[in-house]
C-alpha cells in the first residue's frame, strides 16, 4: 500500500470485556487470515470445498456477514474489518452469544458451518494476494462517506478500488453496495459508470435485494429518517 492508501478510520472503540475478550483470544485465531507473504489459495482455508467465495468489505458489527454465512453454508466467506470492536461483535454472532448469555463452552454456534474467515485489517492490504476472478459476490455496505470535498480521495469506491474489485470478481460477478448518504450514492453511481467496468442491474435503488439482511446500523439510520440506497452491479 502507498501513502495514498493510508487507513483513516477508527481501529478501537470501548474496551472489550468478558466474552468478547475470550472470543478474540480463542475464536479469532481459528478464523483469522494473517498478513500473507505470497498468493492466497482461499479455498484451502475451509474444512470443506466452498461452492463459491464471497467477500464483505468493512463488515461493521458483523450481523450481515454472520447471517449470510448461516444461510449459505456451502459458500466460503471472507470478512475484512479494521475496527477491533466490530471484529469482536462478529465473533459473538458466530459464537451465538451476541445479545444473550455468554457461552464459553463452544466456539462456533451449534449448527453453524465453519465457513467464515476474518481479516482484521484494511482489505486493501490483501488485494495484491488475491487471484483474478476469485469472488462471486463482493459487499460494500455503508462505507464511510467522507462527506467533505477535501476527503473525497478517502472514499472506498473510487477508481483504484473499483478496478481491483472488477479484477477480483468472476465474469458476471456481483458488487453489492448500500449507503444511507444520498450524496455518496450519487458519487458511487458516477464512479461506477465512469469506470466502464460494471453494469447496474437494479432499477429501484430504494428496494433492498431479495436476500437482504438488515443491520443495527441500518435500522438506526431508518429511525433517524435516513433512507437507504441499494446498488447492485455485475462485472462486464
Amino acid at each position: 500500500m502507498t501513502e495514498t492508501d493510508r487507513f483513516y478510520g477508527r481501529r478501537h472503540g470501548k474496551k472489550l470485556k468478558g466474552t468478547r475478550i475470550f472470543l478474540m483470544e480463542q475464536l479469532l485465531p481459528r478464523l483469522e487470515i494473517k498478513d500473507p507473504d505470497g498468493p492466497i489459495d482461499l479455498k484451502t482455508l475451509y474444512p470443506f470445498t466452498p461452492k463459491a467465495l464471497w467477500l464483505e468489505v468493512g463488515f461493521g458489527g458483523g450481523e450481515h456477514l454472520a447471517q449470510m454465512a448461516k444461510e449459505h453454508k456451502d459458500i466460503g466467506f471472507i470478512g475484512a474489518e479494521p475496527f477491533v470492536n466490530g471484529v469482536a461483535s462478529l465473533l459473538a454472532h458466530l459464537n451465538g452469544s451476541w445479545g444473550r448469555a455468554a457461552n464459553e463452552t463452544r466456539l462456533l454456534e451449534e449448527g453453524r458451518s465453519d465457513n467464515v474467515r476474518i481479516y482484521a485489517d484494511d482489505v486493501r492490504k490483501l488485494f495484491p494476494f488475491f487471484a483474478d476472478e476469485t469472488f462471486e459476490r463482493i459487499f460494500v455496505l455503508y462505507p464511510d462517506p467522507w462527506p467533505k470535498a477535501r476527503h473525497e480521495d478517502r472514499r472506498f469506491l473510487g477508481p483504484k478500488n473499483l478496478k481491483e474489485i472488477a479484477r477480483l470478481l468472476i465474469s458476471g460477478g456481483e458488487l453489492c453496495v448500500a449507503t444511507d448518504v444520498a450524496s455518496y450514492a450519487v458519487w458511487t453511481i458516477q464512479q461506477a459508470e465512469s469506470s466502464d467496468l460494471f453494469i447496474q442491474t437494479n432499477e429501484d435503488i430504494y428496494q433492498s435485494p431479495p436476500d437482504w439482511v438488515s443491520t443495527r446500523y441500518e435500522q438506526k439510520g431508518l429511525k433517524a429518517g435516513r433512507r437507504p440506497v441499494y446498488l447492485t452491479y455485475i462485472k462486464k
